[in-house]
């Protein structure tokens, strides 16, 4: 069992730290991300939470907070801008249980220009493709874009219009021409050729390549209050503010990119140490990991996600409502989902075999490697994680031989002390908490959590939904809903007479005193 490591002195070790824009790390006595923040001065914002005459003040939240923290990693940056990017990016991966911010799956816009279409236009996005179209961003301030995007649109007559190739038809239903917010490309008062050098300087401006146009901008706002029109001028200061904030450089954080600065996540790193710690003969670039979520008796369900060179493949995950048991039991639960999972990954593998028979003959895994070269084929992952300890482990092992995965790498990672198992072997791995390998265990473990456990939720919001009269023996769904019209809700339902109830068209008595006793008892 690993041992929680020693406190660092917190108070000695804010003295170092510089007065420099950056992102901040919380960490526990595990070793665990349990905070990230952004600050414009690190040394100050720090210095709020180890000043004892300042944290007394802070909320309660806060204060667990602070108890909470046994080290702490500083990341500098050369903005706010970066750092605000920086600190969504670390949410995102490490998921901390103090950050309420960028804990959902939305990102940072992107402004993208497909520059094949006939009349290129500005548009926004949140997902970089690999389609030819050139991406600007990611941004940090939404708003301030906004803004900047139609300052644009106007200034180089830019389209703001839907079709993808506007032709007359589309012009008869269009004002911006009239208002002189478009330069009309569709019906010609712009060749295609002089149309795209107003789209590319409109690019190198948010390439950061253009700024005299704002210095232009900030001339006319200084005309405008030496004549006294206030009124444009603070109009015009709040455009060149906008402005300033979409063109300030900086770098982009992705997930997973060799570009993170250092300390935070090298995901290619991580596999590779994982690969040597559990001695396992290829480099596990797919995992899969399955979770089991449920509370009471209602609505077990489980979860598979699956991760690819060391980050999530999220268009893969699955989750599954769990059938083959009612109540908690989490073995049963898990086995069940191994068995769909892997059973249907062979079925398909057989079928898109061309020789069945040559499929049968060969070991499952075997022809499936063989399989694997199919792009449009899901393979089998290079290690699956089960997680739990070694009743959920045994239980999978099981599955998979019964499959005939007799070689199929599979660990169980145990909540409590983050031991690793591994089939037949009764002493746990212990990886210390400081290495990659072991966070790389977590971030997917994590990730399948909240990926049950949001299922989990929406399952459970869907039957508060649903009315108690759902239960009810003999209420279909027409009578429900006659009932419901008739008396508004189940509550003044309660409150009538059996002869109310039975006055209701399609009840009748015998009906009546059914309802009347069901809602009785589930007082």
């Amino acid at each position: 069992m690993s041992n929680p490591r020693q406190k660092t002195d917190l108070v000695a070790k804010l003295r170092d730290v510089p007065h420099t824009p950056g992102v901040y790390v919380m960490r526990d006595r595990l070793n665990r991300v349990i905070y990230v923040g952004k600050a414009r001065d690190l040394r100050k914002r720090l210095s709020n939470y180890f000043t004892p005459s300042r944290s007394k003040l802070a909320d309660v939240k806060t204060r667990a907070l602070i108890a909470s923290i046994w080290d702490f990693d500083l990341h500098q940056l050369r903005n706010e801008t970066e750092a605000l990017l920086l600190e969504g990016q670390l949410i995102k991966d490490f998921r901390p249980r103090y950050n309420i911010s960028f804990r959902d799956d939305k990102r940072f816009f992107l402004v993208r220009v497909q520059f094949s279409d006939e009349f290129p236009r500005l548009s926004l996005t949140r997902l970089k493709k690999d389609d030819g179209a050139r991406y600007f961003g990611p941004f940090a301030h939404s708003g301030a874009l906004r803004t900047t995007l139609n300052w644009l649109n106007k200034k180089f007559g830019l389209r703001v219009c839907r079709p993808l190739r506007p032709g007359e038809q589309d012009y008869k239903h269009c004002s911006n021409d009239i208002i002189k917010n478009c330069s009309a490309p569709c019906i010609g008062r712009l060749s295609p050729e002089e149309y795209r050098q107003r789209v590319q300087q409109a690019c190198e401006f948010l390439d950061g390549k253009s700024k005299d146009l704002v210095q232009a901008l900030e001339e006319e706002m200084h005309k405008a209050a030496a004549r006294l029109d206030f009124e444009k001028a603070a109009e015009m200061r709040d455009m060149v503010q906008d402005l300033r904030k979409t063109i300030v450089t900086t770098r982009s954080f992705e997930r997973g990119a060799r570009t993170r600065v250092a300390s935070t996540i090298d995901p290619m790193a991580d596999v590779r140490e994982l690969q040597e710690i559990l001695h396992l003969a290829d480099a596990p670039l797919v995992m899969e990991c399955f979770d089991i979520a449920n509370i009471g008796t209602a609505h077990c369900v489980a979860s598979m996600v699956r991760f690819k060179n060391g980050v999530p493949d999220n268009s893969n995950y699955r989750r599954y409502r769990i059938k083959s048991v009612s109540g908690q039991n989490d073995f049963v639960s898990m086995a069940e989902v191994i068995r769909r999972r892997f059973s249907r990954i062979l079925l398909e593998g057989r079928a898109a075999a061309g020789d069945v028979a040559e499929f049968s003959q060969e070991a499952p895994a075997d022809a499936m490697k063989r399989l694997a070269s199919n792009p449009k084929f899901v393979t089998l992952p290079d290690l699956v994680i089960v997680d739990g300890g070694k009743g959920q482990l045994g239980v999978a092992v099981a599955e998979l031989q019964r499959l005939g995965l007799h070689d199929l790498p599979i660990i169980g990672l145990a909540k409590e002390h983050e031991e690793v198992y591994r089939p037949g072997e009764s002493q746990p791995v212990i990886i210390p908490h400081e290495r990659g390998a072991l966070k790389l265990l977590q971030r997917i473990r994590d990730e399948a959590h909240r990926w049950a456990n949001g299922y989990h939720q929406l399952l459970l919001g869907r039957r508060v939904a649903e009315s108690i009269l759902d239960d009810c023996p003999g209420v279909s769904q027409a009578r429900k809903a006659t009932l419901l019209k008739a008396f508004g809700s189940v509550t003044r339902l309660r409150k009538a007479t059996e002869e109310q109830i039975a006055a209701v068209p399609g009840i009748g008595k015998a009906l009546a005193r059914e309802v009347r006793d069901f809602l009785a008892k589930q007082k």
